[in-house]
């Protein structure tokens, strides 16, 4: 209750301090599908191939921006933007901000328990932030104190919370991702505190400074490393902060090193076209059409990535149907979940994803080991197909707010056969006029999407 208090008397603090309207931050845009290069690797080829397999994965952000519950560490970029607004002198932000370190106590800290809820959720991989662009460790760097393990949290036994979460989700057999944010505002070699930072890039120039840069670039090749040989297996390397390159901080060396333990690691350069952007990300978003490389649609369950105390969660069924939408077009689901600044997963997401777990107990076979299928789209309904390419799944994304019809129409993707409706596992009758197919359905169905399975016709 006590540290309940004091997070109480932060977010009163915030409140003045400054504002983040969190549905206009910055997002990355997704690369041009036209840029992207195919490993020559064949075990990262076997591993995305692993990976779109699994469809659906939670990505999570936890750090210094949770206690007072402001989504991420945006509030530290010095630049005049129109979703950051500060009532307070930058400076007085800026310690005020890096203090938390001695309030983040998260005395409930259950990684367990997420990995009960994503597991429960029908969740395949996780995507864990060890340190965002604020430079806060989730875990115990040899190359900073500033981290989880050096503040309030730290003579707790599980003060080291990355180790934990990895190890947590290894033993429900997730596939792991590792964040990593390649700009550190905290770091002098990136932000020199001689001089005063204007962007988010590093506040001086390279070329009169290359000492500087360099000292970042081994600071940041030796966290990768320690987090790459120190923290398990990883199957994903997540880079996040497109504005610096893998390229600026010798990505290839660290790559070449990491994938000797971890082979097929895929590695994921967000929005920087090339070699190491082994899948695609649009934030926040869906691709319009659907895609035949790799990619991932990173959406939070709120307006925000990490926790805030007044959250609006999207339902169960928007989570359902964003899923179709995006398997149907190709693609893969990080859904971004923020933990509490006590460790645990509120009640209110436990709910929902819940729901969305027992929809995938019924309905999974259309989502999980599906791939494309070229007639992908008919109004409300989305097309999946197994890798063979005959079975086919027909998944109706209901309308939130609507009952079911008694009947639902597509066009193309005509059936050879019976059609199951995989909810129930019975039968449905349907008919054809012309390219249309027009399915009877069954009285007394949950008000939920629906998902079919089908022969497709030659």
């Amino acid at each position: 209750m006590k540290n309940w208090k004091k997070i109480a008397a932060c977010l009163a603090g915030a409140a003045f301090t400054f504002n983040v309207n969190a549905q206009e931050t910055y997002t990355h845009a997704q690369s041009e599908t036209s840029d992207y290069v195919w490993p020559t690797d064949e075990k990262v080829l076997q591993k995305i191939d692993q990976w779109q397999d699994l469809k659906f994965g939670v990505l999570f952000h936890w750090g210094l921006y949770s206690v007072p519950g402001l989504g991420e560490s945006w509030q530290l970029c010095p630049e005049d933007v129109d979703w950051i607004r500060r009532k307070k002198p930058y400076y007085e932000v800026v310690d005020w901000y890096n203090g938390l370190k001695d309030e983040l106590n998260p005395v409930d800290f259950n990684p367990e328990q997420w990995a009960e809820v994503m597991e429960d959720a029908g969740m395949k991989y996780m995507i864990f932030t060890t340190k965002h662009h604020d430079g806060f460790c989730m875990y115990d760097s040899k190359y900073t104190d500033f981290s989880i393990t050096h503040g309030a949290f730290k003579n707790h036994p599980r003060k080291n919370v990355a180790y934990h979460v990895f190890d947590a989700f290894r033993q429900k057999n997730f596939m792991i991702g590792c964040y990593f944010s390649k700009p550190d505002w905290h770091c002098e070699w990136y932000w020199s505190p001689n001089l005063a930072p204007a962007t988010r890039k590093e506040n001086y120039h390279r070329e009169l400074h290359p000492e500087w840069w360099k000292n970042y670039q081994q600071f940041t090749m030796n966290q990768l490393d320690e987090l790459m040989s120190d923290y398990g297996k990883f199957d994903i390397l997540w880079l996040d902060g497109g504005w610096v390159t893998g390229e600026e901080i010798n990505l290839d060396a660290v790559l070449e090193k990491a994938r000797v333990k971890n082979p097929g690691l895929i590695s994921v350069d967000r929005t920087i076209r090339g070699k190491n952007e082994n899948y695609q990300t649009p934030e926040g978003t869906i691709p319009e059409t659907q895609l035949d490389i790799p990619w991932e649609s990173c959406i939070p369950l709120t307006n925000n990535w990490g926790w805030t105390p007044k959250q609006k969660f999207k339902s169960a069924q928007k989570v359902i149907n964003t899923l179709a939408e995006i398997c149907a077009k190709g693609g893969c689901y990080a859904l971004g979940v923020g933990p509490t600044p006590q460790g645990l997963i509120q009640e209110e997401v436990k709910i929902r994803l819940h729901e969305v777990g027992e929809w995938l107990q019924k309905n999974g076979k259309a989502i999980y080991a599906t791939r494309n299928t070229p007639n992908y789209h008919s109004g409300n309904t989305w097309f999946t197909a197994d890798k063979d390419g005959e079975t086919l799944y027909a998944i109706y994304a209901l309308p939130e707010g609507e009952d079911l019809p008694e009947t639902i129409e597509w066009t193309g993707n005509l059936p050879a056969g019976k059609m199951k409706l995989l909810a129930t596992n019975k039968r449905v009758s349907y008919k054809k006029d012309g390219n249309k197919v027009i399915v009877k359905l069954p009285k007394h169905l949950k008000n939920e999407p629906l998902a079919f399975e089908f022969k497709l016709k030659k």
